[in-house]
């Protein structure tokens, strides 16, 4: 019995310094209190606590996202595509009659009026963009329509051809082409038509998209600029649905919408949103909710990185907004009936993490099974000595 007194001053060490017990994450006191790090020069600050409210659910609405749109504009390509280097061309040449440079001589034995045209092979313009054709030479085509390169070919035979007549063919167009690569069908380079392509008929034109939609980002790149917008918001809409311009690089990446639930939670683990958007209210269904025996309702905690113009609405003054990414902490009180308003206006973000606290009194549970446990020996032993004696 002597060794009860000591084993009851252990149980209120244990319970004066939590640390030392078994913990799923820090408290709600815990949280608010990191946020500041004390050092030589003061406190500075690690990250910001947020308390969610109406007014924080609209300043969220704001938050600037990737457009399209905004990155490359919306500019029509050219309804008269030129010529470039790398296509693909094909002359045919027609003569007003037999027996010219392109045409086939009479055939009086067979009554044939013999053929009056003739093709060139298809070549590939040059880097220096230019094609050869027979006694015409080397004819610049680069950067030119068609009917441009038809009527300069029809000059340099002049006097040489029969009143020639001459057809420019782009076989394969590849200077005008998209290359689209990624969770498409049948990666490929898409040549765009005369009319002008959107980025969903390029995507069409390659066979369609294998992932599911709302778990697709579209990446577009053009030059040194690249974009990435989920392809939700280009079905969704039609703004975002930009024509593309030749030279462009469209891939389509299979990014599963996630967010972390642990804490005291039903389902502590990674936690597909299955959806579009979700919101936190339908986010703590998903991880089945506040533990009634665990969870602290007023220590419900959604962990983010936001840019630094979202985090200047919240906190004109913080002194994180010399990074472009803030770390930001948002709060929200689930004793309060008003919370259930506000978690259904929240939305969620790709890799948030939601945690959720421990009641304080989980703390004193777990002091009590520390104090059972050091005690039932000592039980157990005083009850064989009085056996014995």
């Amino acid at each position: 019995m002597r060794a009860f007194p000591i084993a009851l001053c252990t149980a209120l060490a244990v319970s004066g310094c939590s640390s030392f017990l078994p913990a799923s994450g820090p408290t709600a006191s815990a949280v608010e209190k990191g946020a500041d790090m004390a050092t030589d020069q003061g406190l500075l600050a690690r990250y910001e606590i947020v308390d969610v409210d109406a007014a924080v659910v609209e300043a969220l609405r704001g938050r600037p996202l990737d457009s399209l749109l905004a990155s490359f504009g919306d500019r029509r390509p050219s309804v008269e595509p030129v010529i470039g280097i790398g296509d693909t061309v094909a002359v045919t040449i027609y003569e007003a009659s037999t027996g010219g440079l392109f045409s086939g001589s009479l055939s009086i034995d067979r009554f044939s009026s013999g053929s009056k045209s003739a093709t060139i092979p298809p070549q590939v313009v040059n880097r220096d963009g230019s094609i050869t054709v027979p006694y015409a030479g080397r004819v610049q085509v680069a950067g030119k329509r068609v009917q441009d390169v038809q009527v300069q070919i029809e000059q340099e035979l002049a006097g040489k051809a029969i009143e020639p007549q001459v057809i420019v063919t782009v076989v394969q167009p590849t200077s005008t082409a998209v290359t689209v690569t990624g969770e498409v069908t049948a990666g490929a380079r898409v040549p765009l038509s005369t009319k002008g392509d959107r980025l969903l008929d390029v995507v069409a034109g390659a066979g369609g998209v294998r992932a599911p939609v709302a778990e697709t980002f579209v990446r577009l790149s053009r030059g040194s600029t690249t974009a990435t917008v989920p392809l939700t918001a280009v079905v969704s809409n039609p703004r975002e649905n930009i024509f593309l311009r030749p030279g462009d690089t469209l891939t389509l990446v299979r990014d599963p919408q996630t967010f972390l639930a642990i804490g005291a939670l039903g389902a502590q683990s990674e936690i597909p949103f299955a959806a579009e958007g979700i919101t936190l209210a339908q986010a703590l269904a998903k991880a089945r909710g506040l533990s009634d025996l665990q969870a602290d309702p007023a220590g419900v905690f959604l962990f983010r990185f936001e840019p630094a113009s979202v985090v200047r609405r919240l906190r004109p003054n913080s002194p994180l907004l010399s990074s472009n990414f803030v770390p930001v902490v948002y709060r929200i009180n689930m004793r309060d009936p008003n919370s259930l308003f506000v978690s259904q206006a929240f939305r969620m973000r790709n890799r948030d993490l939601v945690y959720v606290s421990n009641a304080p009194f989980t703390e004193v549970q777990k002091v009590l099974g520390v104090f059972s446990t050091i005690t039932a020996p000592v039980s157990a032993g005083a009850s064989v000595y009085a056996g014995v004696r």
